[in-house]
């Protein structure tokens, strides 16, 4: 690998020779580790030019730093970092302290500092990862998503694949989408009535955008998606943070100045409660009566392999008041970060607009790789075997909860990745987590998703998306060691 000549620059203020200070420039690369051993430096020839000095200058400040052992020559081919240059292991960019902005003045709004947690990024690398949300390459059809993305990149489709399509999205997956995905939910809607996001957590940002500020209210579970009620949180709205029971939230607690409901009714995230048919009925009607509008996020609805899903509450609208948001990073992978919205026209025309002055759309051959994906069969195909694979698993974890004395505290209806669990009162989650990382296990601890005037510490998710089945007993075995009280 050659070493870029536009990577050199010659500072007017430096002191000493300019081979002196060509000398500097390359040290300097290598002992912060820009410049790795074996990459070719430019000719001197080219770096003279770039530079706009003397060749002979290049030339003796290489052959100094060949003679200090940062370089070496290989005859007419040039010169490379020697082997023996003092390497660093990786490239760390020197640290600057001297910003003269005081950024905690300058930025109006701040971003950080919420419950979201940071799911380890080597989790693959753990023997017994409870990891929820992830992809597991066993499960994956690696050699037809492949296809599908060569096929999308073909001369056909370069139309797709280059252009802007502004606040558009691909004509192909909004024609499945609305043909094949949403009548699997009841829902029916017009091209003009859905929109792609980047994932369901940007759908969600969309319409909390849209819909919220700081004089209006939105009603939450609690527990709930972190990040949602992060979202809520910048937006600086009112926000009630509502208790669910086993059939998820009670329509009869929401308050009547409430704007916008949030809910989860098919898998309640986290506890996995599903919403029966009455409830949801209840729920329709109390938005009615108050007038607010309903966001439904229907996530995980294809793993349903415990029985038939309840239609979505979507399909029960008959006001046009519920916003419904779908996913496809859950049922493929969550770096394909790909969803969609679903809402009455005058709603998605505004999401649009605003989606188009953010990012524009999503790539288009991402879009027009995932139309084949469906359109194909091969993602029918994918769900119905990760399906039969959870619902191994899921027989395979209720059987090692049991044995080992852990308790369930909410099995959804229809199936799911995960269980929300319940450890003895007096059991910090987090800190048991903590240790069960010394023992290669991953679990997620609860109390994030609980507003903090409820928090609760002796909860927690355990995901078995991720995790062969013949592991599930023995990680829960250490588990079960980690949970017992002091």
């Amino acid at each position: 690998m050659a070493i870029s000549v536009d990577t050199f620059f010659l500072n007017p203020d430096a002191q000493g020779t300019l081979q002196a200070q060509i000398q500097e420039m390359i040290a300097e690369g290598v002992l912060s580790g820009r410049f790795r051993v074996g990459e070719k430096l430019p000719s001197s020839r080219k770096l003279a030019s770039h530079l706009g000095i003397s060749r002979i200058t290049v030339t003796l400040a290489y052959t100094e730093l060949l003679a200090n052992d940062y370089l070496t020559s290989r005859g007419r081919s040039g010169y490379y970092v020697s082997e023996n240059a003092p390497v660093p292991p990786s490239y760390t960019p020197p640290q600057r302290s001297d910003d003269a902005v005081d950024w905690s003045q300058a930025i109006a709004r701040t971003f950080t500092g919420g419950d979201t947690p940071r799911k380890p990024r080597d989790w693959r690398n753990y023997r017994y990862p409870f990891i929820y949300g992830q992809a597991d390459a066993s499960l994956f059809d690696h050699a037809n998503w492949r296809l599908c993305a060569l096929r999308a990149l073909g001369q056909k489709d370069f139309a797709a694949l280059t252009n802007d399509y502004f606040d558009q999205d691909d004509p192909l997956l909004i024609e499945y989408i609305a043909r094949h995905t949403l009548p699997r939910r009841g829902v029916t809607a017009r091209p003009e009535q859905i929109l792609i996001t980047l994932g369901a957590q940007n759908a969600l940002w969309l319409v909390i955008q849209l819909l919220l500020n700081r004089g209006r209210k939105a009603a939450i579970e609690d527990p709930t998606y972190y990040t949602l009620r992060d979202q809520l949180t910048h937006v600086r709205c009112q926000m009630d943070c509502i208790p669910v029971d086993a059939d998820g939230l009670p329509p009869e607690q929401i308050a009547e100045d409430t704007d916008v409901i949030f809910c989860t009714p098919s898998h309640q995230s986290p506890t996995t409660a599903t919403m029966p048919m009455a409830r949801r009925k209840q729920l329709l009607e109390r938005a009615r009566e108050i007038d607010a509008v309903i966001v439904e996020d229907d996530y995980e609805f294809e793993m349903s392999f415990l029985g038939a899903p309840s239609p979505a509450l979507k399909s029960l609208d008959t006001d046009g008041r519920v916003v419904y948001a779908g996913s496809f990073s859950k049922s493929l992978f969550p770096g394909l970060r790909l969803g969609y919205l679903v809402g009455s026209e005058s709603f998605i025309r505004q999401a649009r607009a605003l989606r188009a002055s953010v990012l524009r759309h999503p790539p288009g051959h991402i879009q027009r790789t995932v139309a084949y994906f469906l359109s194909l069969g091969h993602y029918d195909s994918q769900i119905r075997r990760t399906a039969k694979e959870l619902h191994n698993r899921r027989l395979v974890i209720e059987e090692a909860i049991a044995a080992h004395g852990l308790s369930i505290s909410g099995v959804g209806v229809y199936g799911g990745s995960s269980l929300w669990m319940r450890a003895p009162e007096g059991v910090d989650t987090a800190a048991a987590a903590e240790r069960l990382r010394e023992k290669s296990v991953i679990i997620e601890p609860g109390a994030p998703f609980f507003a903090p005037q409820h928090r609760k510490q002796n909860y927690y998710r355990l995901g078995y998306s991720s995790i062969p089945a013949s592991r599930i007993e023995p990680g829960l075995a250490l588990l079960a060691e980690a949970l017992k009280p002091f």
